[in-house]
């Protein structure tokens, strides 16, 4: 107990003269557009702060599928590589709890019984020695070493920080394979309309071969014709086939996402309809609180900044107090008396005078590290505008050719109607009839590309924001 007083009187001494080396962290400025250059993107978006009411982080909600919300929880719970990342940041948590712990004593405790044999020939034996005999020891330790120079509490800035962007990159795990998720479903849902087009037009082309067909017992046509209709029909039938070997690839990597085996997973139709949602997309300073790799990234630099205080402190002396105890006896029932005890403490402290500028080294080596993630985290955050402004013009000139390309379907359509009654009436051969289907066709596929390109860049745009994720998220310490 007196040593254990005198830790605690040299402990508020210590403390007294703590300060906390290196330089303290201020979030490295970004210089960032005051709006996005593609203002006119869309007529029906909205420009909307990151933090308004609505609740945002289901995002894909948006496109109004109780399977889509369905898999993305699925995705959530089961997908592997997520349940890795929660495992990373439970591995940077547990290092910040570690590196807390430094700024305390330790206290250790033991207990040896030893029996012990002293030789007759041994300097200052005499006949009286008692030469064989036990000792018994119950030895206690308190050792700490003051944070005087802020040391430890940078390390725990430092592990935080870390911790923080072990959240964030999780975060962006999560986000990113939903959103890959999302797109792969929506890819899905387009190939789930360009099969409902192909079905209606193999039954369009099975109603004008029946016409050929009838057309030909009237003499009115030729076998050519009848032939002509039936390549155009088989041809529409292998076309739709075909997408089912691309529907099986997206059915197989969402699977893979959800976390289920590729082999008995399937999903229904479903055509895709309308275009994509009003998304409200925020304004440029405020992306850097809606994307946590950007997040991720920032607080990176922040744990290579606290770094340099570390090797800052290496410069000053370390100072450690110390105390041993125990008790000690040749008899074990005397072990616990009072004439047992023994005890010793008091400080100690060392000074390195030469190390022949590994300090300077370790110093510098930390700045890079600093200046390293600086740079990194100012290119995460020009590729996000990037990312954002990509998204952004091809809403937009997907919109405009969306808007042509229906026009282009809308005059294919007529001329096919035209060109099939001008057959009807014998005023038009059958190849012209076959020239405008083969049109139509195409320009209808085409059409409903669009109608999913321009869905699944909806999707990727609100991947480009952060989705419904903010740094608000982020662990405190």
């Amino acid at each position: 107990m007196k040593a254990y007083r005198t830790v605690a009187l040299l402990a508020p001494l210590a403390l007294a003269g703590c300060k906390t080396v290196g330089p303290n962290y201020k979030v490295p400025p970004v210089p960032a557009p005051p709006s996005y250059s593609d203002a006119g993107h869309n007529g029906d978006w909205a420009s909307a702060t990151p933090a308004d009411a609505a609740d945002r982080g289901a995002w894909w909600a948006v496109y109004q599928s109780a399977e889509l919300n369905d898999l993305e929880q699925r995705c959530a719970s089961a997908n592997q590589n997520i349940a890795a990342a929660l495992h990373a940041y439970e591995q940077a948590h547990d290092l910040v709890r570690e590196t807390h712990a430094s700024l305390y004593p330790t206290v250790s405790i033991g207990g040896s019984a030893t029996r012990n044999g002293i030789a007759a020939n041994a300097p200052q034996v005499g006949p009286a020695t008692q030469r064989d005999y036990w000792e018994f020891l119950i030895p206690l330790n308190i050792s700490w070493e003051p944070d005087l120079w802020g040391a430890v509490r940078r390390q725990i800035e430092s592990a935080s920080a870390s911790a923080q962007a072990s959240a964030a990159d999780l975060a962006n795990t999560r986000l990113s394979l939903q959103g890959l998720l999302a797109v792969t479903y929506l890819q899905l849902r387009g190939l789930d309309l360009q099969a409902q087009l192909l079905r209606a037009t193999i039954d369009a082309y099975t109603q004008t071969l029946d016409l050929t067909q009838v057309r030909l017992k009237g003499g009115l046509s030729t076998q050519s014709d009848v032939a002509e209709a039936q390549a155009q029909l088989e041809e529409a039938r292998a076309q739709l086939i075909d997408l089912g070997v691309q529907r099986a690839q997206y059915e197989h990597a969402i699977a893979v996402l959800v976390g289920e085996s590729a082999t008995s997973f399937h999903i229904i139709d479903e055509p895709l309809a309308g275009g994509p949602p009003a998304i409200p997309t925020g304004v440029p300073s405020e992306l850097l609180q809606r994307r946590p790799d950007i997040a991720a990234a920032e607080r990176r630099v922040a744990a290579a900044n606290a770094l340099i205080g570390v090797a800052k402190a290496a410069y000053y002396p370390n100072i450690t107090l110390g105390a041993e105890g125990g008790m000690e006896s040749a008899l074990v029932s005397r072990i616990f008396s009072s004439g047992s005890a023994e005890w010793n403490a008091g400080p100690s402290a060392s000074e390195l005078l030469y190390d022949a500028g590994r300090r300077r080294a370790q110093v510098d080596y930390a700045i890079a590290q600093r200046e390293q993630a600086t740079a990194l985290y100012r290119q995460q955050v020009l590729s996000a505008f990037r990312d954002v402004e990509d998204q952004l013009s091809a809403l937009r000139v997907l919109e405009q050719e969306a808007a042509a390309q229906q026009r282009a379907v809308d005059a294919a359509t007529r001329s096919t109607q035209l060109s099939t009654l001008r057959y009807k009436r014998g005023l038009a051969t059958y190849l012209e009839v076959l020239t405008n289907q083969t049109i139509q066709l195409s320009d209808e596929r085409a059409a409903a590309v669009l109608v999913a390109r321009r869905i699944v860049a909806s999707a990727q745009l609100q991947l480009a924001l952060g989705g419904g994720w903010s740094t608000t998220q982020l662990p405190s310490n």
